[in-house]
């Protein structure tokens, strides 16, 4: 089994920042992708940020130039650096991470238990 903790969050004023991080323990194959959903209240959970073990990047179109997300393979770890913060980016963040297994040929999909984020003044 797979455990992906998730830190940060917390309530910020319109233009400010916040910095979330997600740690993956336990059972490890290759880890890829890593990264960040949202839900907001009422709203579907959309992709926010999203790496591969080789750098690659995707972005929400809303995130683009305030968000950046990165990773550390070594220690199985993903950080969201959120700039610029808007009203509505409020919602509740998840990690979620792609796992594959070569010696079963097998994907299991992992999320973290998800971190409030509130932008409001």
């Amino acid at each position: 089994q797979v455990e992906l903790v998730e830190s940060g969050g917390g309530l910020v004023q319109p233009g400010g920042s916040l910095r979330l991080s997600c740690a993956a323990s336990g059972n490890i194959g290759v880890i890829n992708p890593m990264g960040w959903y949202r839900q907001a209240p009422g709203k579907e959970s959309e992709l926010v940020a999203g790496i591969m073990s080789g750098g690659s990047t995707n972005y929400a179109d809303s995130v683009k130039g305030r968000f950046t997300v990165s990773r550390d393979n070594a220690k199985n770890t993903v950080t969201l650096q959120m700039n610029s913060l808007k009203p509505e980016d409020t919602a509740v963040y998840y990690c979620n991470a792609y796992i594959y297994y070569p010696d079963s040929d097998s994907v299991s999909v992992y999320w973290g238990q998800g971190t409030q984020v509130t932008v409001s003044s």
